[in-house]
């Protein structure tokens, strides 16, 4: 059993809330990413499941044990640093040994282990360099390949690809990915790139100042984030904030003086809880006649090619929004132009940046037991445990 759960983790560093009443359940063998902005407590959550720090307060559990306050040895788990932390003067062979050998385990048996990791990873021919002889790449799969060799009960990744070029992050976060799969294992991914979130997890956990805003599926974080920061900080270009005033009369939400028509229902929820805002993502939007009754009037602000599409930004009032369109669209600054939103596309926020209306065009989850493949009995003594969260 692999669950690994927060319960009422408090953490300060001095005058600095790091985390404030965080709860938090990773089911055994899920892919989680816990997502964030930097200074959002993140980190701080991973290193005290490591046993790097400890919490003020609430308990941390790892399968039906509480390690609150085991040491990083005691826990049975394996991290993976951003820097990678591989010895310099060790071959690549002896880096990922480097833990069995902790445990005490006989050295025919660390052989085979290096040797089946390697060829898990694709690096067995790399087995006899030393790591200043190897590519990022390389060096992040002799990470990887130590932690693994462990088969400890939960993997946890601090940022490990942001030292990487753009074009191989993007690689490995798809290998990343089946291995996690291939492996079953719990694991646990720190960053601050949305996009390695969406793609890579089973759940990603949205977390501001020391807060978890939201825990769900990547897809339901997007269609139905559950505040407005969430709303804004997944999705890129970011969703939309249009501030407005409902209209009782004409049942509507009033962007710059153009009547959004609501349903009686969304209507009503948003006069109960005093809505103030509208949020709609920029591939939502449509350019039309800007004398059209029902269009939000505006004019260009910028238009920039992005390849196989143009992200189009327009001014509405006092603010500036942002539409996904065909590639090559254009127009000159400053052009008026007419902008069209579906209502059942927005979402509402109330004056404290909670979600009152969801988007309707969409169907919603069904709520349904996530059943997670079992993971591999671990081979070796499970008494055993590493001397190090390496």
């Amino acid at each position: 059993m692999s669950r690994v759960a927060y319960e009422g983790v408090a953490k300060r560093f001095g005058d600095v809330v790091a985390l404030r009443e965080f709860d938090l359940e990773v089911p055994d063998g899920a892919f989680l990413v816990m997502l964030g902005p930097s200074g959002c407590g993140k980190t701080t959550a991973l290193r005290i499941l490591a046993g790097l720090e400890l919490p003020d307060a609430g308990k941390v559990l790892l399968g039906d044990r509480d390690v609150t306050r085991l040491q990083p040895r005691d826990r049975d788990i394996a991290m993976v640093f951003q820097s990678y932390a591989l010895y310099p003067h060790m071959t690549v062979a002896e880096n990922i040994a480097y833990p069995l050998g902790l445990r005490h385990v006989e050295k025919a048996e660390r052989t085979r282990a290096v040797r089946e990791v390697a060829e898990l990873l694709e690096i067995g021919h790399l087995l006899d360099r030393r790591p200043k002889q190897l590519s990022g790449g390389q060096r992040q799969r002799i990470a990887l390949a130590r932690a693994i060799v462990r088969d400890p009960q939960a993997f946890l990744m601090d940022e490990p690809l942001s030292n990487l070029d753009a074009k191989l992050r993007a690689s490995m976060r798809g290998e990343l990915k089946r291995l996690q799969k291939r492996l079953s294992a719990t694991t646990i991914y720190v960053t601050h790139d949305q996009a390695e979130a969406t793609t890579m997890a089973d759940l990603v956990a949205v977390m501001h100042d020391g807060v978890l805003e939201q825990l769900a599926p990547p897809l339901e974080i997007y269609d139905r984030p559950a505040t407005r920061f969430v709303a804004t900080f997944v999705g890129n270009p970011p969703l939309n904030v249009l501030p407005g005033a409902l209209d009782g009369e004409r049942r509507a939400f009033v962007i710059a003086g153009t009547p959004v028509p609501l349903t009686e229902s969304a209507y009503i929820a948003c006069a109960e809880h005093r809505v103030t805002e509208l949020g709609i993502r920029p591939e939502d939007l449509s350019v039309v006649d800007p004398g059209r009754a029902d269009a939000l009037a505006g004019e260009i602000y910028v238009v920039e090619p992005l390849g196989n599409e143009t992200l189009v930004q327009v001014r509405i009032g006092d603010s500036v929004v942002a539409l996904l369109l065909e590639r090559g669209w254009d127009a000159p600054i400053g052009m008026p132009i007419g902008v069209a939103l579906e209502p059942a596309a927005a979402c509402f926020f109330d004056g404290d940046g909670r979600t009152v209306v969801h988007r309707s065009d969409r169907p919603e989850p069904r709520a349904h037991e996530v059943r997670w493949p079992a993971k591999a009995t671990p081979q070796g003594d499970p008494q055993t445990r590493e001397r190090s969260v390496l």
